[in-house]
């Protein structure tokens, strides 16, 4: 059975979505604002799921009280890197730490490579599994290009 059969990488909020006008990435801004939430944006050329850390784009933006100052750091990382994921973290933290409380993608490269099951046959009949992200088959700079 294809769980999803668009082929696009599904990390974060809003991932089985249309992508997100910048009007609508806007009001998750102000919603996030309002709840007191600091923005960060990050991007990547390797999506694995298990890479969870993505490059910083600028510094997180604490004591933001405006949509637009998130936007435009969101232009400016779309600009530098206009082949690579984006997305933006919004931390919550009124409880003393750091919790991530909202996570979405905001840019896609135009061809998204995808992952591959990688099976192994280790001692005895055991198998063991890998995904394997067809995104590093390339050197780092030249992947989401065609």
């Amino acid at each position: 059975m294809m769980t999803n059969p668009t082929g696009r990488i599904t990390q974060g909020q809003f991932s089985f979505l249309p992508d997100l006008t910048d009007d609508e990435i806007t009001l998750q801004i102000e919603y996030g604002l309002r709840k007191g939430y600091a923005w960060s944006v990050e991007y990547t050329d390797d999506p694995h799921p298990r890479n969870t850390y993505w490059e910083m784009y600028g510094m997180p933006m604490f004591d933001l009280a405006d949509a637009a100052g998130v936007m435009l750091e969101l232009q400016a990382c779309r600009k530098t890197f206009p082949s690579h994921y984006i997305r933006l973290m919004a931390f919550d933290s009124t409880r003393g730490v750091e919790t991530i409380a909202m996570s979405f993608m905001v840019n896609r490269p135009a061809n998204e490579p995808g992952f591959g099951l990688v099976r192994q046959e280790v001692g005895g009949r055991s198998m063991h599994y890998t995904v394997h992200s067809y995104s590093t088959d390339k050197p780092e700079g030249e992947r989401g290009t065609r």
